[in-house]
């Protein structure tokens, strides 16, 4: 019985919330919001439910551990207390180091730049302003969703292949799909914008492009300033992971020391890696909060702006909305919702922009929006030139991006070979893959704080945990893995769901202290242990915000699949990099094929989730 001994509106408050009949929580007005679980499942115990995978996943551990890798595990654990400070190897891991974050920055710059100029091309609204048609918008969208869908690494190993070992090939990879996505992410940005002054300007003779910058731009700055923050962070962790494939940066070193098991010399790159990557997202959080704009997805903040949500488009709380926003429609399949709305403020320097529930309601004084103006201009004049020194130091020749090596000759392949791939075996098996990773992410971050919520000595505890997680390439914890583990499915679905793990436990951790939570305080004050009022209390305000992330977090582990192929998982990772690697043209442009053509569905399922989560009751 729920709540036995307790007062009856506290046992009553209890029982709504575990039969899903009320939204209990993240609600400021205090009206209730029904869930209509199909499955009549509580809102929080939705958002844990996913980690019963481990159920499974821990039933087949014992037959897949082998006894030869238990020393070795602990002289990694122990390596991280004592990393070498050898002056060679802390020049090795800086020079390493230098090369990724450089790497890093020129990616990321070139896809903010690229998706900016692809977004204003593929937006309607921009479309209908200068010549009244939205058909080009619609053409350059679905175009657009082919670099989308190829990861990163997999952009990386072709280009490697067509244009030499060169810094230009880690930039570009990251830049080509990042850029496709920053592209469909300010896309529908802008056609979620108000469209009332624009039309006012251009009945007043305005020209397009003056009218489009005066009245798209100032709304839309702070919806890209921080999207091209988080997309900074995820470049980092991109670069990183090109370079345990060989393409240059401290990932390649951490790679090896890794296989030749010097784990004193792989610790002294972590740590530096991770001290850097903590800085970026101090760093961006403090930019993001004192800039005042939205969150990073704006999950559980009840302040997420005031935006114009088009008739039928996805509705629900301020976190729901902005999650929308991060995490829009794809624009290669049909959705739900193909114009999707964005949380963003009215100017780049108005308040109400989800920097947190803190500063809702707070007016700006008029020197504070001056100082900001100046600050974002001052800092895109520090970025510049820093951007140029890097390019040059590194090397890097865009131009030698266009000298390709001669293509082979597909006309003469071997198409019955690739007929005769097992691929409903390899499509299986990627789906079961991106499931089972998906579910350990989902349901592990929401599990691990309630296992420590009476225990707050073990939280920062679980925040460097997570952090090593993020830092942590997926590739090399499946190596560190198989240290333990035989190879297979579970092996790579772990090394997938520890990364992930990671990105999804942030996440959660920054949502839950945003978001106020006067039923869990309520019921604490009522005598209620601290695990039940986190789950009902608290859970209760984040579950469809959390879920609705997690639906595109398992599309983005789908593209991720491929980055675990070494471990032998048997999916079209594995055959993908096979394939690659035995010049097998026929058969990578065929698994290329197939493996768009997933995460392009994969894409617009985990969209419907979202749709279907975020929706008004």
């Amino acid at each position: 019985m729920i709540g036995l001994g307790l007062p009856a509106v506290i046992r009553s408050k209890l029982r709504n919330a575990w039969t899903g009949r009320v939204w209990t929580g993240g609600n400021p007005n205090g009206t209730k919001t029904g869930l209509n679980w199909p499955t009549g499942i509580a809102a929080p115990l939705a958002m844990v439910a996913p980690a019963l995978v481990l159920i499974p996943v821990l039933g087949l551990l014992p037959g897949l551990v082998h006894g030869g890798g238990f020393d070795l595990l602990a002289e990694f654990i122990q390596a991280a207390f004592s990393p070498s400070l050898d002056p060679l190897v802390l020049g090795s891991a800086l020079k390493g180091l230098g090369t990724t974050v450089g790497i890093a920055l020129l990616g990321w710059a070139a896809s903010v730049l690229l998706g900016l100029v692809l977004a204003l091309a593929s937006s309607r609204q921009v479309w209908t302003s200068c010549c009244g048609h939205v058909w080009p918008a619609n053409l350059l969208r679905r175009l657009l969703a082919l670099p989308r869908s190829i990861h990163e690494l997999l952009w990386g190993l072709l280009l490697l292949q067509v244009v030499g070992l060169q810094p230009a090939v880690a930039i570009a990879a990251i830049a080509i799909p990042y850029g496709a996505l920053v592209a469909r992410v300010l896309g529908d940005q802008l056609d979620g914008l108000p469209s009332g002054a624009l039309a006012a300007l251009r009945c007043s003779g305005v020209p397009a492009p003056q009218a489009l910058l005066t009245a798209l731009g100032p709304p839309l700055l702070p919806g890209l300033l921080s999207y091209g923050g988080y997309r900074l962070e995820c470049a980092l962790r991109s670069a990183t992971l090109l370079g345990v494939f060989g393409l240059g940066g401290l990932g390649t070193e951490l790679k090896l020391c890794l296989q030749s098991l010097q784990f004193h010399e792989l610790w002294t790159g972590l740590w530096l890696l991770l001290a850097v990557m903590l800085l970026l997202e101090t760093g961006l959080g403090g930019l993001r909060r004192r800039w005042l704009m939205p969150r990073r997805l704006g999950l559980g903040s009840p302040s997420s702006g005031s935006p114009r949500l088009e008739p039928g488009a996805a509705q629900g709380s301020g976190s729901g909305r902005a999650l929308a926003a991060w995490a829009p429609a794809g624009p290669g399949l049909a959705s739900p919702n193909p114009a999707r709305p964005g949380p963003l403020p009215s100017s780049p320097l108005a308040p109400e922009s989800g920097a947190g529930h803190r500063d809702q309601g707070r007016a700006p004084r008029p020197d504070s929006l001056g100082r900001r103006g100046r600050e974002m201009v001052l800092a895109l004049v520090v970025i510049m030139p820093l951007l140029v020194w890097l390019a040059r130091a590194m090397g890097v020749h865009p131009l030698g991006l266009l000298h390709w090596q001669p293509l082979p000759n597909l006309g003469a392949a071997s198409w019955a070979s690739v007929l005769a791939l097992p691929w409903p075996q390899l499509v299986g098996t990627t789906l079961l893959l991106t499931l089972v990773a998906a579910a350990l992410a989902v349901g592990l971050a929401p599990l691990l704080l309630l296992v420590i919520a009476p225990w707050p000595w073990a939280r920062p505890l679980l925040q460097l945990a997570w952090a090593l997680a993020r830092l942590w390439p997926p590739p090399l914890s499946a190596l560190l893995l198989l240290l333990l583990l035989k190879p297979g499915l579970v092996t790579a679905a772990l090394a997938l769901g520890f990364h992930n793990l990671g990105v999804l436990g942030r996440l959660l951790l920054e949502a839950s202290d945003d978001c106020p939570a006067p039923a869990e305080l309520a019921l604490k004050g009522a005598g209620v242990g601290p695990r039940l009022a986190l789950l009902y209390g608290r859970y209760s305000g984040l579950a469809r915000s959390y879920l609705a992330y997690g639906a595109y977090r398992a599309d983005v582990i789908l593209r991720e699949s491929v980055v675990v192929g070494l471990v032998g998982a048997a999916g079209l990772g594995t055959q993908l990099l096979e394939s690659l690697s035995s010049f097998a043209w026929d058969q990578l442009l065929a698994l290329l094929v197939v493996y768009a053509l997933l995460t392009l569905v994969g894409e617009d399922l985990s969209d419907r989730a979202r749709h279907w989560l975020l929706a008004p009751t």
